[in-house]
């Protein structure tokens, strides 16, 4: 496929101005780079804080709450932040698609790989806490989520970061569309209380972000929904992710072309 080809062929492009990416989101702060760890990192302490000793909302069932919840908003950030940043990817990097020959495909990609640095470090965090309560990870099981992770973040955004390209005000509405997920989906609330609801339940552990969610908090904490019996979740994943690339790529190619126009 043209796109895979031009991943491979750019490697050491993407892997350079990925690192350089981050780096300048920071470039104007005496802390630098750091700001881009500790923001998300106090972040999700707060929000354990604040559920499991203000609001004691009890919902990590037998399990320590930090390890129910660390690893599930680790994922959302590290989701959250590639989507909404490589949806901006093309606009901000509009000089190179307009002023020299510049394989455009591969610019959210770079945005990917600038996110993926926070999304480590997020993880390794999850990672330690879980292990330090006893909780050691499946490698296996860690090393597939973290690759699902990758390919549905590149089907969503090469059909957002062209249309956030052509139609500046889609970000917008991407971030408040993002917002409404993370509430719709179970990152500080438990899918076992859809238990009274099997249809609405079956529905939520379908959609990508239940999914990958659940299954990274499964590298943990022994769960269900990539089990024997529940493999027709990972078909719809992989389903439904594999469409949105196709339709995203279909949506990306045929506009490309006006890109250099509209920046």
């Amino acid at each position: 496929m043209e796109f895979i080809k031009s991943i491979l062929k750019n490697r050491k492009l993407i892997w350079q101005l990925g690192k350089n990416d981050f780096k300048n989101r920071f470039a104007s702060t005496s802390l630098g780079s750091i700001w881009g760890f500790l923001q998300p990192f106090v972040f999700m302490f707060t929000y354990v804080i604040v559920f499991q000793y203000i609001l004691k909302t009890g919902s990590a069932g037998n399990d320590p709450y930090v390890v129910w919840f660390l690893p599930a908003m680790a994922m959302w950030q590290w989701i959250n932040d590639s989507i909404l940043s490589a949806s901006m990817s093309i606009r901000t990097y509009s000089y190179l698609v307009k002023k020299v020959v510049f394989p455009v495909d591969v610019i959210p990609t770079i945005s990917i790989v600038a996110s993926s640095f926070v999304a480590l470090f997020l993880i390794v965090v999850a990672t330690i806490v879980c292990i330090i309560f006893g909780y050691i990870p499946n490698i296996l099981e860690l090393l597939y989520v973290i690759f699902a992770t990758y390919c549905f973040i590149i089907a969503v955004t090469r059909f957002t970061s062209a249309v956030t390209t052509i139609v500046p005000d889609f970000s917008n509405l991407l971030g408040i569309v993002m917002q409404l997920f993370f509430w719709f989906t179970p990152v500080v609330w438990n899918l076992n209380m859809l238990s009274n609801h099997q249809t609405i339940l079956t529905i939520m552990k379908c959609t990508p972000f239940t999914y990958l969610i659940t299954t990274f908090r499964e590298v943990f904490i022994q769960g269900n929904i990539i089990s024997d019996n529940n493999f027709i979740f990972t078909i719809a994943f992989w389903i439904i992710t594999i469409v949105m690339f196709v339709w995203g790529n279909s949506v990306f190619k045929r506009n490309k072309k006006d890109f250099a126009d509209v920046l």
